[in-house]
This record gives structure tokens, sequence and C-alpha cells, in this order.
């Protein structure tokens, strides 16, 4: 039968690393252990000044096209997903095949998700080549949270960081899919709970001035800067992620015990350990790979990839 499935993966990170040591020295009453021992984070990548999210994704992308092999003028899906798109519009997308020299048969388009990122991308992904309508895909995801962060807010600074990856996806046959089943959901109550409020059309920058505000916790911003309420984060998580989990099991007919990996996004050490004895995930797991994206939004997926040595 005729299914997707991964052929390599990569990813780019900026030069520039911002350390604990050199927050600690903007946050006094924080040391450099206290933010790994919070976070379970020593170092995140930040792009530069004239760095953006699709020079990210190029990068991640040339990296992919060049250890793979495969030729650019068989793919004909680009997807790309970013929070921080380079202009309304174009599509970002756009801009990729062109500078990555794919051919004018390449369809291309942007999803804009956070957390959730790579379990809709595959899913997106797998539809279309199972159903024929691509062979070949390249599935990129860059982010420049950076960019909405403002420097003296600890809560999201400490956490947050820039990268891109790139997946290759192609047509196989198998004798069972190999991506999915998918668990995919959404709670738009939570959208103010992780967001960046101005700068959309909605509430454009520029006609009122940013006022700079300071919470309880020390932590400045404004209104152009990423916000996150870390609590109603952790509540959400702790309610439904589980139940997503066991969810994603059952669909697919497996048991934790059958999963070799389980990858989830960086959220932070804490939350992503305490989902660990929840759900009772040893330390070591055994070759089905299970990923878990969560967050912003509310916006969750999870799905599982079953992966062999001639993927």
């Amino acid at each position: 039968m005729r299914v997707a499935a991964i052929q390599a993966l990569e990813h780019h990170l900026p030069e520039r690393r911002l350390t604990n040591d050199e927050l600690a020295e903007l946050y006094p009453d924080w040391s450099a252990q206290k933010i790994f021992d919070k976070t379970g984070i020593r170092e995140r990548r930040v792009v530069a000044p004239d760095e953006f999210a699709s020079d990210l994704g190029t990068a991640a992308a040339e990296k992919l096209l060049a250890r793979s092999g495969m030729d650019r003028s068989s793919i004909d899906l680009l997807v790309y997903c970013t929070q921080s798109p380079d202009y309304f519009l174009p599509t970002t997308a756009c801009i990729l095949q062109e500078r990555l020299g794919l051919p004018t048969t390449t369809a291309a388009f942007d999803y804009n998700l956070g957390c959730s990122a790579f379990p809709y991308g595959l899913a997106m992904i797998r539809g279309l080549i199972e159903t024929g309508a691509a062979s070949t895909a390249l599935l990129v995801m860059a982010e420049t949270y950076s960019r909405f962060i403002h420097p003296m807010d600890k809560s999201v600074r400490t956490l947050f960081g820039d990268a891109a990856s790139a997946v290759l996806v192609t047509a196989t046959e198998r004798e069972a899919p190999t991506l999915g089943p998918f668990v995919l959901g959404t709670d738009g109550k939570g959208a103010n709970n992780l967001i960046v409020k101005r700068g959309g059309i909605r509430q454009p920058i520029g006609t009122e001035p940013l006022v700079e505000t300071t919470d309880k916790s020390g932590n400045v911003r404004t209104e152009a800067n990423l916000y996150m309420n870390g609590p109603a984060i952790l509540e959400f998580t702790i309610r439904r992620i589980p139940a997503v989990f066991k969810e994603l099991l059952a669909r697919a007919e497996v048991t934790l015990s059958d999963v070799r990996w389980v990858i989830m996004h960086q959220a932070n050490e804490y939350m992503l350990r305490y989902l660990q004895k929840k759900i009772g995930i040893p330390d070591d797991k055994y070759d089905l790979l299970l990923t878990l994206g969560f967050g912003v939004g509310y916006s969750w997926g999870a799905n599982l990839i079953r992966w062999s040595p001639d993927s």
C-alpha cells in the first residue's frame, strides 16, 4: 500500500547562545542554577538582529537536502510552519521555494501553530501523500520567539529560544502506515494564556503607545511582547494531556511497553517530568516513536511513528 514515511530529519540553530549565567546577571533574585532547576535548560539559541525564521528554515532545509541527496526537482510539496513570518503576505513558503531552488510544480503553503506544530504537519503531509496529491514533501518549521520577548520577562526568556527543523517525507510501499494514528485537538478558551496581543490586524502596533507593565513577580512586558500564564498552562497540561496520550495508544491498539521513544515538545523539565510520572513512562523506552506537542492555542497533537532502519 502507498504510505507516507519519514526519510530524513535535520535542524539548524543560530550561533548566538544565551546562557543562564547571562540571564542571572539581569535577574538578581535568580541564579544560573535556579534557572536550570526550574526549567532544565542551561542555554538557549537566539537569532542575530539581521537573522529571521525563514533564514533558519532555509539553512535546515539545505542541510537536509545535502545529507539526504534528494533531487530538488522531485520535491512536489513544501509545507512551512512558523508564528514568525517574514510578512503578513506573501506566504513565506513561496519565498522558501525560490530560495531552495525547488521547481515551480512544487505546492507550497504556510500554517501557523506553535507547540503542536509537528504532529499537525505530519498529519497534513500524510493525507496529501496517501491520497496521491504529492509524492515527496519537505516539512520545514522555524521560530524566532526571541523577537517577541521583553528582555526583563524571566517567565518566558528563560524558556524560549530560536531554531528550525526540516523533515523529508516521501511516498513508499509498506504493508501498513508508518505515520499515525493522530490525536489532534483544540480548546480556544486558553488562547489568551499564551499570546502576543499587539502586532496583528485586530490590535496593530502604532495605533496606541506601547506601555510597559510589571507583574507581581517583577516580569516586564508590553502588549507587543509574548505573555504566558504559566499556572494556567500547567493546569491545562495536567488536565488534558495524559488523556490525549492514552487516546493515542488506544487508537493505535498498542500499549506503552510497545513504544520505544516518547518525544514531547520542550516545555520545561518540571512539566515533562510530571507528565512522565502521571502517565507512567519509564526512563528507558523500546520501533514505535510517540510525539506529543501541546500549548499555545490551546492546541495539541500527538502521533505514532513506526520507524525502521530503511525509512
